[in-house]
């Protein structure tokens, strides 16, 4: 029987877990993780910087529901992907992290880069692990990726010693990965979906607020039923944006705040009420708010709901698309309702017309968004990043496909729009992938444009270049705001990649069509209007 070591071991059970791509900086004690996994065909990627890693591993894990794989050298090496993990952390996202770190048998005594990894991991991990002996290798990363994908997602580290990754045993000795071919998620209580559908009966002004449990739970076919079949106007979370099409003729999304205030009942599916929600009191405080977690903690926190059900989003729509269906309930009971919020989203889109098309100089960020929007297609994938381009971008950008569409959530981080459409691209090499990216946030990981030059992905980076990290305020002072003007074309051009410059609204198209003609990764630098200021409450198309 051969003889084998630890990081062999990594390698092989990463591929009878199905992994595709492992993103990763090069560095010891990893070489041979990377090494092995070549040899068993992952594709591998290697950055600049070990942060732009671990964001588009958890890019990569947002397009394709698995799990993103990263690796990194010991000590700083490591703790550079710790923004990316918590990132990923409070997205729910899967994704399995494993950390280069010194040897065992150095511990407190003052070794190369040592430092307790693992602790310094755990609050931004689902779990954590540290193996102290190669055979527990194959064990340790199967339940890995099992924690990282089950109830409610998260990332899983895993700390990868050198004395153990070099570890020499038969590979008969090794632990067996115990799997389960198929498991079943869990459904809700029937007797609550009766209860929602009875609630939902006396409802004149229902809406169904979807999250990222719809996402992860892969329900987009069994959500699109149950909206066509009840008629229930919806919106969606920043993570769940494309889980129904945003073209759905019950998808409102320039009447969004006048629906939470309005509406009578809610139906919110894997989402928590947090900041972004403002904690649950966007909502109708006397609306009937019916809760679906799989996480059961999750249920009434932070408001009061009228049914909490645990279980699995897909599982729970479609049981209650059958007892609406059974209630004999039709869509039509709600037509008054989808054709107010119809007339106000009109209104809306009208209201901010004229800076969607305004010929100013500098640009209005609203023109670009239009005008990226004209020339994207169906398939395209979009990230967007930074401050005022954020709020503009994230609702004015169309999304029809769930995974296609990608910003900083809840964390609000910045500097992860071009490793997302890294990920993202590489999940997807035929779609087009966009990245809508404010100046002041690509400056923090610009190096890894190289990282799209050398592995031949044709990402294209439009740059809301408005000379600095918020908008600029008369009267207000903002120290450090200015950056001045960056030429992120001539950064492109300079790297091996397409760029070009744009001061004039009809150039914006123009050059995006040149960027996709190059099959380059490309950067068209935008110059925006310094002053203009995206507010809280700017949504779909338009600010309310």
């Amino acid at each position: 029987m051969s003889q084998v070591d630890g990081s062999y071991l990594i390698a092989r059970t990463l591929k009878e877990e199905n992994t595709d791509c492992l993103f990763y900086l090069m560095g010891g004690p990893n070489y041979e993780i990377v090494n092995n996994s070549e040899d068993f065909g992952i594709k591998t990627f290697d950055f600049r910087h070990e942060q732009a890693a671990a964001m588009a591993a958890h890019a990569y894990s947002r397009v394709t529901r698995k799990p993103g794989v990263t690796t990194a050298a010991s000590g700083p090496g490591t703790l550079n992907l710790l923004t990316g993990q918590y990132n990923a952390f409070i997205d729910c996202a899967p994704m399995i992290t494993l950390g280069g770190a010194g040897p065992v048998k150095d511990f407190y005594r003052g070794g190369f880069q040592e430092v307790d990894q693992v602790s310094i991991f755990e609050k931004v991990s689902k779990a954590t692990f540290r193996p102290t002996f190669a055979h527990q290798y194959p064990q340790v990363v199967s339940h890995a990726f099992r924690i990282s994908q089950s109830g409610r997602p998260g990332p899983v580290y895993i700390d990868c010693n050198e004395d153990v990754l070099y570890e020499k045993i038969n590979e008969k000795d090794t632990t067996i990965a115990t799997r389960s071919d198929k498991t079943s998620p869990p459904a809700g209580d029937e007797d609550l979906i009766k209860k929602t559908i009875e609630l939902l009966k006396n409802s004149n002004s229902p809406i169904i607020f979807a999250g990222g449990g719809s996402f992860w739970s892969d329900s987009s076919n069994e959500l699109k039923e149950f909206i066509d079949n009840s008629g229930i106007p919806f919106y969606t979370t920043p993570m769940s944006r494309g889980v129904v099409s945003d073209d759905h003729e019950y998808s409102y999304p320039a009447a969004r705040s006048s629906a939470f205030r309005e509406t009578d009942f809610v139906l919110v599916l894997g989402t928590r009420f947090n900041w972004i929600m403002t904690y649950g009191n966007r909502i109708n405080p006397d609306a009937k708010v019916i809760q679906v977690d799989i996480y059961e903690e999750e249920i009434a926190h932070n408001r009061n709901v009228s049914l909490g059900i645990v279980g699995d989003c897909k599982s729970v729509i479609k049981q209650l698309n059958k007892e609406f269906i059974r209630q004999n309930l039709k869509s039509s009971k709600w037509e008054k309702w989808r054709n107010n919020l119809s007339d106000l989203e009109n209104q809306r889109l009208e209201r901010v017309k004229p800076l969607e098309e305004s010929d100013q100089i500098p640009i209005h960020p609203l023109r670009l968004c239009k005008e990226l929007r004209e020339i994207l297609d169906k398939s395209s994938s979009v990230t967007i990043d930074g401050n005022e381009i954020l709020h503009y971008g994230r609702q004015s950008i169309p999304s029809f496909f769930p995974g296609h569409s990608i910003n900083s959530g809840p964390t609000g981080c910045m500097g992860v729009g071009l490793p997302y459409a890294i990920g993202a691209q590489i999940a997807k090499p035929k779609n087009q992938v966009f990245s809508l990216h404010g100046d002041g946030s690509l400056g923090m990981n610009i190096q890894d444009f190289d990282t799209a030059v050398r592995h031949n992905l044709p990402i294209i980076i439009l740059v809301s270049n408005n000379e600095g990290w918020t908008a600029r305020v008369e009267g207000i002072r903002k120290p450090g705001r200015e950056l001045g003007f960056t030429r992120f074309d001539l950064i492109a051009e300079s790297l091996g990649g397409y760029g070009e410059m744009v001061d004039k609204p009809d150039q914006i198209k123009p050059a995006i069509e040149r960027a996709i003609d190059s099959g380059l990764p490309s950067i068209i630098n935008v110059h925006t209007d310094p002053t203009a200021r995206a507010i809280s409450k700017f949504v779909g198309s338009k600010m309310e």
